[in-house]
């Protein structure tokens, strides 16, 4: 009786590992599928931006230190490693992206531009996708990090070396209001 006792016991305990581990797979698979959504879509930002400055230098060649500081941006956020690292170059190619569309109000010529139009429709509609992407990530993340930080299955999770994810938040200076200048 008392080996059946044990033998249940048993079946129960690598049962619970078992269902545990494939929770947290599981989970840890959404965060790495939600964020090769936002690799996708920021890539996609990225192939937006040579086209963009070459059709905004045509009209604007004297802005030549923004056309390079976006650039310079562009091969950070490219060469990016990390989570973080990519967070902060992101977000600074985000803010120069923004001066470089808001230079269409002060070109006339430039914002009647049907190319420029296009490629800035282009844009606005990515930064929507990334901004999706990014709530998608974010929401994997708090499930995956919940997962693995409840009792019992915190125990579980360390053992077998699952760590938590970080959240893709803002910088401080992504979340001042962009400053645009010309001149």
């Amino acid at each position: 009786m008392l080996i059946w006792f044990a033998a249940c016991v048993l079946i129960a305990v690598c049962a619970f590992l078992a269902i545990t581990f494939n929770d947290m797979v599981a989970a840890r698979n959404r965060v790495r599928n939600a964020w090769s959504g936002i690799d996708v879509q920021l890539q996609r930002r990225h192939d937006l931006v040579p086209p963009l400055v070459e059709t905004v230098k045509g009209y604007a060649a004297h802005e030549s230190g923004l056309f390079e500081r976006v650039a310079g941006e562009r091969r950070a956020a490219l060469a990016a490693t990390s989570t973080s690292e990519r967070e902060t170059s992101e977000a600074a190619l985000g803010q120069s992206l923004s001066r470089l569309i808001a230079l269409g109000e002060s070109y006339p010529d430039l914002k009647a531009s049907e190319n420029f139009m296009q490629l800035s429709r282009q844009l606005v509609e990515t930064e929507d996708l990334i901004q999706h992407a990014r709530r998608f990530y974010n929401g994997s993340v708090r499930q995956y990090n919940t997962a693995i930080e409840r009792f019992p299955t915190v125990m579980v999770a360390r053992l077998l070396g699952f760590r938590p994810a970080g959240f893709f938040a803002a910088d401080e200076d992504a979340r001042a209001p962009v400053q645009v200048g010309v001149g």
